[in-house]
């Protein structure tokens, strides 16, 4: 019997797909008609395909832990999430206000620091955290720019609200998952593809070396831009190597750079090239052993000096990660009203600071209740999920927050939307949320879809790769 959703089930979540009456949504109707419409095991059988596709095609993360460096297959669903058009929109306008006023904000606190001499936020917030990088105080970036690259993640309460989970300015990954689902997902159903008139995502590489192309020094006109990795072992190592080769420019290590005449050159087989633009997957602490830790050898001695003269650009600016620390994320509301004079578009999840002492003590009166996150983490690593933890967990967490309250905000345990997602020979809902790619070079681009990560685990809340998590492809309607 060929698979159907008529015995699918929401469970009394929003489910992306299929409303709670059972009926596909808009814009989803030929999705679910051509997945009935397949013979029986067809469906079964295409994800096999796109499961042997992601495998022949080398699409891999690296899980740490337990078994050092494992590498793995991307976990992938053959059910695609959509986007409704008006959906978009809405996105669309709050993601270009959230990145606008950060970056006034990053501009302005390695500045004058005019927000905090209003006592508009907190001063010790922002002076406290270990993301501010007092290196970058004075910094003139490369056309007032700071954040190039953003991925922010995105959750749909139960109530259909979406809300802006946390933001990621340092060095997001995933965008390489983006494009090759969407390669995989045009092959394996190629006919509701093309039918549901999905928007393109597949020219971001060429949108990406523009922006990069943008900060160059000088306005040269043929820049030499390079992706700089920390090397084979990192886990987002297929992504870097991947972004390199569709934009055409060389991935590089830091044993591949060296400081000379005030400028950054680059070892080849013909001798040094100048190098005028790095997109760095590298974390601020590494980029440069003069000016961040010492013990690097993952860097370039001395960039951070050509950097500072306008010599060389660098994607993201370093001192970014104070823009998404999740204790100043609860701030952004006051942010973008300081700098834009607007209320904030699309809403932050209501978040308790436990450098408060009354948001402290309700956190530590119901942890049992909140999701407690460590400010400076990612990745689901440093996270308690208070509903789904033991007795025992909450009192480390107790005594984490007693001991290092700056480091800890908690948010309620949101309702996560959800999506069907292949189980054997059925259809179940698992939850999931979106990490839209955000480019700012000329103008504020925003990738149509994203990364549409998906919590495999039945029950399970968190959907990073690194805690069991998957992937689908994000079709955002034309």
């Amino acid at each position: 019997m060929p698979l159907n959703f008529k015995s699918y089930d929401t469970e009394n979540f929003y489910d992306e797909l299929i409303d709670s009456s059972g009926v596909p949504r808009p814009g989803a109707r030929i999705l679910v008609e051509r997945i009935e419409s397949l013979p029986d095991g067809d469906i079964i059988a295409r994800q096999k395909a796109a499961e042997a596709a992601m495998y022949n095609m080398g699409i891999t993360f690296t899980v740490y832990g337990s078994e050092e460096g494992t590498e793995k297959i991307w976990p992938f669903d053959i059910v695609p999430r959509i986007v409704q058009a008006r959906d978009w929109e809405y996105i669309e306008r709050g993601l270009k206000q959230r990145i606008h006023a950060l970056n006034l904000f990053l501009d302005d606190i390695y500045h004058e620091q005019k927000i905090l001499k209003d006592k508009a936020i907190p001063a010790d917030i922002i002076l406290s955290a270990s993301s501010f990088r007092p290196q970058c105080v004075g910094l003139d970036v490369p056309n007032g720019i700071w954040c190039h690259i953003t991925g922010t993640d995105l959750v749909r309460d139960s109530d259909g609200q979406i809300y802006v989970l946390e933001d990621n300015l340092r060095c997001p990954s995933g965008v390489s998952y983006v494009l090759e689902n969407r390669q995989v997902l045009k092959r394996t159903l190629p006919l509701a593809f093309e039918a549901s008139r999905v928007r393109a995502v597949d020219d971001y590489p060429a949108r990406l070396l523009e922006t990069l192309q943008y900060l160059a020094p000088d306005h040269l006109s043929s820049p030499t831009v390079v992706v700089l990795t920390p090397g084979m072992y990192n886990s987002a190592y297929f992504e870097h190597s991947f972004l390199a080769q569709q934009m055409g420019v060389e991935l590089v290590e830091g044993s591949d750079l060296v400081v000379m005449d005030g400028f950054v050159h680059m070892r080849t087989t013909r001798g040094f090239q100048r190098v005028d633009v790095i997109y760095r997957r590298i974390d601020d602490d590494f980029i440069d052993p003069l000016a961040f830790r010492a013990d690097s050898v993952l860097g370039v001695p001395g960039l951070m000096d050509v950097y500072r003269n306008g010599r060389v650009a660098l994607a993201n600016a370093p001192g970014t990660g104070i823009a998404d620390d999740k204790a100043v994320y609860s701030y952004l509301p006051q942010i973008v009203k300081y700098y834009l004079g607007e209320d904030m578009i699309l809403p932050n999840v209501p978040t308790y600071i436990c450098a408060d002492k009354k948001d402290r003590d309700y956190v530590l009166a119901n942890l049992d209740k909140l999701v407690v996150k460590a400010t400076n983490e990612s990745g689901g690593y440093g996270m308690l999920v208070g509903p789904h933890s033991t007795k025992a967990q909450q009192a480390e967490f107790a005594e984490l927050i007693r001991k290092s309250p700056r480091n800890y905000i908690a948010q309620p345990t949101l309702s996560l939307s959800r999506a069907p997602v292949l189980v054997d020979d059925h259809f179940e809902g698992r939850h999931i949320d979106l990490r839209p790619y955000i480019l700012y070079g000329r103008d504020i681009y925003v990738l149509p879809g994203g990364l549409t990560r998906v919590a495999l685990k039945k029950g399970s809340l968190v959907v990073n790769s690194s805690q069991g998590g998957g992937s689908k492809d994000t079709w955002v309607l034309s």
